[in-house]
């Protein structure tokens, strides 16, 4: 889809063959990948479900990362599931920017504009046939998503203060991870549950025992010499707790 135009309504399927399944998925961060070397360094990658993009405005998180280019460019090299995770203030802006240039799921935080316009932005991803998913920041109480959970394709818990990678798992954030996998499943919901911060294989057990199904792991993969033994190292460490 070529930027400016909203990309369609996608089936069913499409999802299906892009891995959404009950499994446990990994989605390595492309924070911490070699921008010098991106096309490899994705493709080092591929055994993975999910293609993690971080993108920081400066404003709502004090760095700077990536946007709409890079965006654009990635997607013309993969086809892996590309998860949006905008960290940025009034996200609504740029939903269908971001849409058109490539993102299958896109996240954004609870915290980064009001009620009112939170709704909308889910209703505008919706609408434009993509996953919606909602962020909440380790300080942030989960029963602020109570609201909003039956609209959600995912929801991504913080265990780490977003806006900089390498940062030391907050092991304080299970009890919300369990509190979130209980209500989710109490409604019979298929909302996903992922987790981003400090992971790696001690990590991803915890996460996984506490309920989440999808895992975000930036340095662990990307600073291992065989990223495609990690990922399978982290799916295993995961999957064996269930």
């Amino acid at each position: 889809v070529s930027p400016g135009r909203v990309k369609p309504a996608l089936p069913a399927a499409y999802f299906i063959s892009k891995g959404f399944s009950a499994m446990l998925k990994i989605a390595p961060s492309i924070l911490s990948a070699d921008f010098a070397r991106l096309g490899e360094e994705i493709r080092s990658i591929e055994t993975a479900d999910y293609l993690h993009f971080d993108v920081m405005d400066g404003l709502f998180v004090p760095n700077i990362s990536i946007g709409i280019p890079v965006l654009q460019s990635v997607r013309k090299i993969t086809d892996m599931v590309l998860d949006v995770h905008l960290m940025i203030t009034d996200p609504l802006r740029y939903v269908s920017d971001f849409l058109s240039a490539g993102a299958d799921i896109l996240v954004f935080h609870i915290e980064s504009q009001a009620p009112d316009k939170t709704y909308e932005t889910i209703r505008r991803v919706r609408a434009q046939g993509a996953r919606v998913g909602l962020s909440l920041r380790p300080k942030t109480p989960w029963d602020i998503l109570l609201p909003y959970l039956d609209e959600l394709d995912l929801v991504l818990v913080m265990t780490v203060e977003p806006g900089f990678g390498g940062q030391a798992f907050m092991e304080d954030q299970l009890p919300k991870i369990a509190a979130l996998r209980r209500e989710i499943d109490r409604r019979g919901l298929k909302c996903e549950l992922e987790v981003d911060g400090g992971i790696n294989p001690d990590t991803a057990r915890l996460c996984v025992e506490a309920g989440a199904d999808v895992l975000v792991a930036g340095s662990a993969v990307f600073k291992a010499q065989d990223r495609a033994a990690m990922i399978a190292s982290l799916r295993r460490a995961g999957e064996g707790s269930r």
